[in-house]
């Protein structure tokens, strides 16, 4: 948990976050910030720029936030939507880094090959697609943490999440790894 419970607490109802708040708060959540946006553009210089400037906007607007102890779901989909500016305005897509997520099964470690053929499939969904993917399995969110950081019934959010991973499994036996 980011943030004790007594300071939550303290933040409901018609509170208000300071300003050393509002620092002690992107100060503790910044490397996962970062890990968000990298998963998006898979440049570290990028993720750093988008990182800034949703802290940035952050800075500008957090005195008007209604609930403070939602701090991370909206610094959160501030990046989100920080990252989906980036990408339409630059169209361009590079590579993840082998070592930007590791990813184990069951059976143990994936092989490097099986690697790469996810973050090709990763590749190829839509930026909005991605958000999905990226809050449920690299960031590690319930359902419902993931409704109210993309603004959606939680419902839809486990139906967009079923057919997104539907749609990666087609695109990896399509490829020929082999599912089983």
């Amino acid at each position: 948990m980011l943030f004790s419970r007594q300071g939550v607490k303290k933040l409901k109802g018609n509170a208000k976050l300071t300003e050393q708040e509002f620092s002690e708060r992107i100060e503790s959540c910044k490397e996962k910030l970062y890990r968000f946006a990298y998963c998006y553009v898979k440049n570290e210089q990028e993720a750093l720029e988008i990182v800034s400037e949703a802290t940035y906007k952050a800075y500008l607007s957090f005195k008007n936030m209604n609930n403070p102890e939602y701090f991370e779901t909206w610094i959160s989909r501030i990046v989100i939507n920080c990252a989906l500016d980036y990408m339409r305005k630059n169209k361009r897509y590079t590579y993840m880094e082998d070592s930007a997520v590791e990813f184990s099964t069951m059976e143990g470690p994936v092989s490097l090959e099986e690697k790469w053929d996810l973050y090709e499939a990763l590749d190829q969904l839509q930026p909005e697609d991605k958000a999905f993917i990226i809050l449920k399995y690299f960031e590690d969110k319930r359902f419902k943490d993931m409704a109210e950081v993309l603004s959606l019934p939680e419902n839809t959010v486990k139906t967009k999440v079923y057919r997104i991973l539907a749609k990666l499994k087609k695109h990896l036996i399509k490829e020929g790894v082999d599912m089983t």
